[in-house]
């Protein structure tokens, strides 16, 4: 087969790749099932499909259509050709203002497309909450519809046209036809005319109308999505005199790419909704009353209803970036009602947000009721949003899992629904997670099992099947937005009978005959406890580390917590900083998920006895930077840096260390000896000496290392002697490895800029903080130069004295690794020492905020600014406090630019083998963003690294923020 498959690299104008590692990256969706494909292929075009089509016929295998942000239910897990659209096939093609539509390619992001449309006054609908990198063709594929259906309906409501290839390989077009197009595509004779023909001939019968209309879901349910749409051709011509035009695409819309291969789409697109919206998120003390709340709310025409219950509200407690999001919450309610209401006028919206309130308190539904307007309500939104994700931080092997979460019931039958489900549930000892959308009768509702044990395999069958005739009972629809895959394929018979389930069968055997779109999804499909991601019996090795990981139960464990719902696919166009190496390449392989998924694949499933010594490991956390963009940005808390630094500290006790990175890990040990002659060391670096040093280590010629300072910060604070003679405050210097040696100057401003402000400099016997031996793996030496200097700061800071620190990577240790690295008494000395430990630019904003820093000390003059900010400070701090510093002088204007990481990554950029990942990151946002300032604009970047990526990567010199307040002082 490995030949064939090379064959079929060659013709492919796309990429192919077979090798284990990319198979076990794509073996996972966001889904509990797993399944190795056969190969991956990212075609570019129909030329290309076609192509694999032609390979499934002629070698029996089958092609599985897959984007990004959709799959719940295994749709895109199988044992065939994985056809990846999200790489190549992403263009805008075509806007008509207009007529009010747009055509795209599958592999638009459906954030992406609402960026484009949005000068134009329009948008897409359908919004799910994974709408940042949810593409298009599986919005279809699942027919997605998101928080908003209520006013926007499902993608099969904005679906127009669909260009796509089908079995045979032919190209097709389906639109609406009007009886007289009908009937002509009846007499073309081709493979295309026969699905018309028996279409036509499949649901004419009187008795199938009825059946049809007898055992499918409830017409009134918005959220329908149980097998195959047929329910939804029987108002159109030829089925209904006068009809509705004719358009297959109803039945391609949640069809899970099992009848067809999209290539293009046609949307409808609307204009942008009424700008006056507010939030009213009502607290409730039971799940049941937030339920029927719901009823009165729509009495209010609201936009959204949507739930979260205290279980998800527990998960955001302890999340970097959500925590922050719950600046609404009070107390520990059951659940959150949140009501958005979009109004002509602020008045009316007041208005209307008041009389809702007053009608839900008189109901006595509910205790508390903010009501959250402008930029905030993007907080709430991020909060709910979160919730999948969230999930997956529960402790332990028992997590809320995806079995019977996608249930629709009418909105009147919803609390009732509920209920019952609940009893069920609890009658097999189990707790639920409730949350999504009740406004539209939908609660995504998982029980809390574990299948790692028989038992929890058992569970998850048969509460599968409890439920799904629960739904039947309310005649729910099983689906209501996430499609049936594997997952929910085995029901369809029971949901809409065996009758009906027999079209569903005949349409996809008419359709692909051969069946190699997709196969084992909607009809067909095994059985749904079978091929699981985890397996009964399994066992979760434990390993020796020297991070602490009880906080996860172990090392793996902190992987598994990835339940692959994809955040980490999010472009630099959104925004943000996880995972830079996938927003330059656009592969999987690059992002934290298939990180995990390989950990995963390696720690459970390989029969090397030393995990530690996999290349595919080592290989799929290479492009890792590091960057801590995931322990914030990942609502599942995958911290994929911490895992990489005890994963290649593990491989060094059995492999020894590499001699680049022992020399860089030591490199405060080379300065200390080379400060002593700085000029010859820095004539060195640049002569053919330092070229072959280049070669030698590996590190890109392209690359210019950085200087050393003329003398030392150190050596320079043994001189300064200009105290303050009555200070506001007092603060412990910490004295980076970085700041010691390279940006002195940055170190001498600092301690003249916190003088002129009124504070006590006090400069502690401490020890370098151990950044480049952690991020090469070596914690053993990290792990002494922690306890080290935690003991010999632990009692001289205070909240009073906080310890402040130059270099975000540098002073950020001690509040992110130092406590994992030490156990006990250390630890907790840590801990505490961690909670009174700053960046300088958060100590001065706090200042700021608390009116002890006087603007009048700062120059008039105009200045505008650029900030990016350090990857780490966006991930444990936030750049607002570099912002708000900067803007202390009150003519100064900051503007903050949206880039990620800027891709040096402390070593990661000099490395040969990565400066062209390094520069591609940087050329995303970050460099443009600087070559189109002003000259006269000041760069600020308070991380060493970035600035010299900076200078390497625009020719511009960048400043620390503290640079630029403190020229901007008033000198006497």
């Amino acid at each position: 087969m490995k030949l064939v498959l090379a064959s079929l690299k060659k013709q492919l104008e796309g990429d192919l790749f077979y090798d284990d590692l990319v198979r076990k990256i794509y073996a996972t969706d966001a889904s509990s099932y797993r399944e190795l494909p056969l190969a991956v292929a990212y075609p570019k075009g129909a030329a290309d499909i076609k192509k694999l089509i032609a390979f499934a016929r002629g070698n029996k295998s089958s092609i599985i259509p897959r984007t990004a942000g959709t799959s719940l239910a295994g749709q895109v897990v199988g044992s065939g050709v994985v056809a990846d659209v999200s790489k190549y096939m992403t263009r805008i093609i075509e806007l008509n203002e207009e007529d009010q539509w747009v055509r795209v390619e599958p592999g638009v992001v459906r954030d992406e497309l609402n960026l484009f449309l949005k000068p134009y006054g329009l948008m897409f609908g359908p919004e799910t909450s994974t709408s940042n990198r949810a593409m298009m063709g599986g919005m279809i594929g699942n027919n997605s519809c998101g928080s908003n259906s209520m006013v926007y309906g499902s993608t099969r409501d904005h679906l127009l046209e669909i260009k796509a290839v089908l079995s045979d390989g032919s190209e097709v077009e389906f639109s609406s036809l009007d009886a007289e197009a009908f009937d002509k595509k009846l007499d073309d004779g081709d493979f295309e005319a026969s699905l018309y023909v028996h279409i036509k001939n499949l649901l004419a019968p009187d008795e199938v109308k009825r059946a049809i209309n007898r055992e499918f879901p409830d017409s009134s349910i918005p959220r329908r999505n149980t097998g195959y749409a047929i329910d939804l051709l029987m108002p159109m011509t030829p089925f209904e005199e006068n009809g509705q035009p004719f358009n297959f695409c109803k039945l391609i819309a949640g069809s899970e790419g099992t009848l067809a291969f999209i290539t293009e789409a046609k949307l409808k697109v609307v204009p942008l909704p009424e700008s006056h919206s507010g939030l009213i998120c009502a607290h409730f003390d039971s799940i049941y009353d937030s339920l029927k709340a719901t009823n009165l709310a729509l009495r209010f025409d609201p936009s959204a209803v949507e739930l979260m219950d205290h279980f998800i509200l527990e998960c955001t407690k302890d999340n970097i970036q959500q925590s922050p999001n719950r600046f609404f919450v009070k107390g520990d309610p059951n659940a959150i009602l949140v009501i958005e209401l979009k109004r002509a006028s602020q008045a009316e919206l007041e208005k209307n947000a008041e009389s809702l309130i007053t009608e839900l308190k008189s109901a006595g539904y509910g205790y508390y009721f903010p009501f959250i307007t402008g930029a905030d309500m993007a907080r709430v939104w991020n909060l709910r949003k979160a919730g999948l994700g969230l999930l997956s931080t529960m402790r332990g092997d028992a997590k809320p899992v995806p079995v019977v979460e996608d249930t629709a019931v009418k909105v009147d039958d919803l609390a009732e629904y509920v209920k019952e489900f609940d009893e069920k549930v609890a009658s097999h000892g189990l707790e639920c997670v409730h949350y999504a959308h009740a406004g539209s009768g939908e609660i995504h509702i998982r029980p809390i099992i574990n299948l790692k044990t028989e038992e929890g395999n058992r569970l998850f069958r048969s509460i599968a099947e409890e439920i799904a005739l629960l739904v039947k009972k309310y005649k729910g629809s099983l689906s209501g937005e996430h499609g049936d895959g594997r997952l929910r394929g085995e029901f369809i018979p029971l949901m809409i009978g065996d009758a009906n389930f027999k079209l569903l069968k005949q349409i996809k055997s008419t359709w692909d005959p051969e069946n190699i779109f997709n196969p084992g999804k909607i009809v067909d499909t095994p059985s749904m406890n079978s091929s699981l991601r985890y397996f009964p019996g399994q066992v979760t090795p434990e390993f020796d580390t020297a991070l602490d990981f009880t906080s996860t139960d172990g090392m793996l464990r902190a992987a598994e917590q990835c339940n692959g719902s994809g955040d980490c696919r999010k472009t630099h166009l959104i925004g943000g900083t996880m995972c830079p190496s996938y927003m330059a390449s656009r592969n999987e392989k690059d992002t934290t998920r298939a990180r995990a998924n390989v950990l995963r694949e390696v720690f459970t499933r390989s029969n090397n006895a030393d995990p530690f010594a996999s290349d595919e490991i080592y290989e799929i956390l290479d492009l890792c930077l590091s960057c801590k963009g995931c322990k914030a940005e990942c609502p599942s808390n995958v911290d994929m840096a911490k895992i990489k630094a005890e994963f290649l500290h593990q491989r060094h006790l059995t492999k020894g260390i590499p001699l680049r990175s022992k020399l860089i890990a030591n490199i405060n040990t080379i300065n200390k000896f080379a400060s002593g002659v700085p000029s010859f060391y820095n004539f060195m670096l640049k002569s053919i000496v330092g070229n072959v040093g280049k070669q030698l280590l590996g590190i890109a010629e392209k690359r210019n290392l950085p200087e050393l300072g003329r003398h030392t910060f150190r050596s320079w604070l043994k001189g300064f002697s200009d105290r303050a003679t009555e200070p506001k405050g007092s603060v412990v210097l910490f004295v980076d490895e970085f700041t010691n040696y390279y940006d002195v100057q940055v170190g001498e401003k600092a301690v003249l800029l916190l003088h002129k402000l009124g504070y006590e400099v006090l400069i502690a016997d401490h020890d370098e903080s151990g950044r480049s031996y952690i991020s090469k793996g070596l914690l053993s030496h990290a792990k002494k130069l922690a306890e080290k200097n935690v003991r010999l700061l632990g009692k001289k800071v205070t909240r009073e004295t906080p310890l402040i620190g130059i270099e975000p990577s540098a002073i950020l240790t001690f509040r992110d690794e130092y406590p994992d690295l030490l156990r006990g008494e250390m630890k907790d000395m840590a801990k505490k020492l961690a909670e009174n430990t700053l960046m300088i630019d958060e100590f001065l904003s706090g200042e700021w905020d608390k009116g002890n820093i006087d603007a009048s000390l700062f120059t008039g003059e105009e200045k505008k600014i650029k900030l990016h900010g350090h990857c780490y400070q966006k991930a444990l701090s936030s750049v607002v406090h570099s912002k708000k510093i900067l803007s202390i002088p009150r003519n100064y204007s900051v503007q903050v630019i949206p880039s990620g990481c800027c891709g040096m990554a402390g070593s990661f950029g000099y490395e040969k083998e990565h400066y062209n990942m390094s520069m591609q990151i940087g050329e995303l946002v970050l460099f443009p963003a600087i070559r189109e300032s002003d000259d006269d604009t000041l760069i600020a970047a308070p991380g060493t690294s970035c600035r010299h990526q900076i200078k390497d990567g625009t020719g511009r010199n960048s400043w620390h923020p503290v640079e630029i307040l403190y020229d901007a002082l008033i000198k006497a």
